[in-house]
């Protein structure tokens, strides 16, 4: 008769439980305490940081000192040895500890990376160059005609001047700044590179790349893919483009490449103001509104579909509108959002004008408020408190900058007439000129630009002319006159300066966003995706906190394919303006085109 081995069977099972128990107690122990202090650092670097952007004075070093000393308390503990030592002698075991403790644990490495103790002096250095590009970049005057003027009075003039020869000084008044931050893009790149090199990353644009757990070559194949795929339809509105801006500015000779001075844009990510959808503009009603109806009335939105109110504390903390002539200061004129201390402290740093782009913008930047107010949540540590990947986070506003621009929902917040008669062909068109025409710019210009700087170590004396090639090539668009190598335009985008190395973020975000739109239209509203209406529909609310909940807890792609019953896919996009592009072969009829079909 066999020996029966069920009582050791338990005991090893019991012993093996217990070893569990205790090495997720002690991963637990260290990430309660790594966690505590991380946000007491974080919040105060924030606050750094919020001062550094929404107050700057020429010759006042205040806010950079205390940017420089809380920038550096911040990386001295985030990159220090004991933490990242700690950190990978627990992972050594990971099958041991939980799904939550793995990720967090690798958060604490992939955050330490870029200020890891070892090479101190190097991150010291990074940090005070990032803080002094910053201050020379928002704190530039910029001037038109001999006067000073606000990067919104120069989009005024490329959206609205039919002169070219003031459009041409418009635009190259908007490049002056990258002159003063050459050298400092050099010396970041350089100090970058070798910060994430002592963790073992390639380069800088690797690093950034991994956090979606894709290396560089996997991030660059997957949004060539998505050029590749929306090239069809980018060929068809620049040969348009090319035409119909030449009639406009009675040039008799179209040129091939579309001369940058002519688009509505200062980079030419943005094409929409070229066309006015009668019956749609809404500029007529909002310029009548304040400016702080532009925010209250976004609000407004989200609170409909069932978030909660803003907190008062992002009223009272946030900077919503453009400095006073007189302020005797400058603040950052790019919007963006802000989570202070990864908990209740929201905020938003924008310049609002009664205009449509704002209060596209408001929209868009609430989604991120309300994506940090949804997954600040008990089953999401601090840690993991961001965006299934970053390029979520972007997808959520943009989502809602479309959902607020859609006609049944103007219609419904009184900003058009209701029963207005409108040409659907050329809102899409609009709506194409913003979201198509960007791909080319996020996923190929800038994306190839920062992969060359950091992974391919461009040398400064070829920056224009790298950057020139590539947005004649992904954007088919070339300069007024020769931009030589005195020049940087690609460091007059904020992006390539202080948030580096991620701009693939945005063109992920827009296929994103056109997955998620498909979804919500087809599925949950029952509405054609080109005309909805999400106001008061709390289904639609529901939809998108359980996208948010999470926030970076789950593998992105898995919420994806969750909520939408697809991993990430641009068929949505192409669908979406499958109409305006039968339209448009038949505008292009007989014209020549000048882009290549493939890139």
């Amino acid at each position: 008769m066999k020996k029966r081995c069920f009582p050791v069977l338990i005991l090893l099972l019991f012993s093996s439980c217990a070893s569990n128990e205790r090495k997720q107690a002690e991963a637990q122990s260290f990430i309660d305490a790594y966690t505590t202090e991380y946000l007491e650092l974080y919040t105060a670097s924030s606050e750094a940081q919020w001062a550094s952007n929404t107050k700057i004075v020429e010759g006042d070093t205040t806010n950079a000192h205390l940017v420089q000393v809380t920038g550096e308390a911040f990386a001295n503990f985030t990159g220090s040895k004991e933490n990242i030592e700690r950190a990978r002698k627990l992972l050594e075991t990971k099958s041991d500890l939980t799904g939550l403790q793995v990720k967090q644990l690798n958060k604490i490495l992939y955050t330490a990376a870029n200020n890891p103790a070892t090479v101190s002096d190097v991150v010291k250095a990074r940090i005070k160059a990032e803080n002094a590009q910053t201050e020379k970049l928002f704190g530039f005057d910029f001037q038109l005609n001999g006067k000073s003027v606000s990067t919104n009075e120069i989009d005024a003039v490329l959206k609205d001047e039919t002169d070219l020869a003031k459009r041409q000084a418009a635009w190259e008044s908007s490049k002056e700044v990258g002159k003063g931050l050459k050298t400092g893009l050099t010396s970041l790149r350089e100090l970058r590179n070798k910060t994430v090199q002592a963790l073992g990353y390639k380069d800088f644009f690797s690093y950034q790349v991994s956090d979606y757990g894709l290396n560089t070559d996997e991030m660059m194949a997957l949004i060539q893919k998505i050029n590749g795929e929306l090239r069809p339809l980018y060929r068809e509105l620049h040969t348009y483009a090319r035409y119909e801006l030449a009639k406009k500015y009675h040039v008799q000779e179209v040129p091939e490449y579309l001369p940058a001075h002519w688009l509505p844009n200062r980079w030419a990510q943005d094409w929409s103001a070229m066309v006015s959808v009668r019956g749609m503009n809404t500029d007529s009603v909002l310029k009548t509104k304040p400016a702080a109806w532009i925010v209250t009335d976004a609000a407004d939105f989200y609170k409909s579909i069932g978030y909660p109110e803003l907190p008062a504390s992002f009223w009272k903390k946030s900077s919503l509108y453009p400095a006073p002539a007189n302020a005797g200061y400058k603040k950052n004129n790019h919007a963006s959002a802000w989570h202070m201390d990864l908990d209740k402290d929201v905020r938003s740093l924008m310049s609002v004008e009664p205009n449509s782009e704002w209060y596209e913008t408001a929209n868009h930047e609430l989604g991120h408020i309300f994506y940090y107010m949804t997954y600040t949540n008990k089953d999401v540590p601090p840690l993991l408190r961001e965006g299934a990947n970053r390029a979520y986070h972007e997808a959520m506003g943009s989502l809602m900058g479309l959902a607020a621009a859609q006609k049944p929902f103007l219609e419904n917040k009184g900003l058009i007439a209701k029963g207005t008669r409108t040409d659907e062909i050329q809102a899409l068109l609009k709506e194409a000129l913003n979201y198509v025409v960007f791909i080319p710019f996020s996923a190929g210009t800038m994306t190839e630009f920062e992969k060359e700087l950091y992974a391919g170590n461009l040398p400064q004396d070829q920056y224009n002319r790298k950057w020139w090639e590539l947005a004649k090539k992904y954007q088919g668009i070339v300069p007024p006159a020769d931009r030589g190598e005195i020049y940087c335009d690609a460091a007059s985008k904020t992006h390539i300066n202080d948030d580096a190395a991620q701009y693939y973020d945005y063109a992920l975000s827009y296929v994103i966003l056109f997955q998620l739109h498909d979804h919500i239209a087809k599925e949950i509203l029952h509405q054609d995706p080109k005309a909805t209406n999400y106001y008061g529909n709390k289904a639609v609310g529901d939809f998108l906190r359980k996208i948010m909940y999470p926030g970076a807890s789950k593998d992105w792609n898995m919420v994806l394919k969750e909520n939408t019953g697809s991993e990430l896919t641009a068929k949505p996009m192409l669908d979406y303006f499958e109409p305006l592009m039968k339209w448009l072969k038949v505008q292009n009829k007989g014209r020549k085109y000048t882009l290549p079909e493939t890139i």
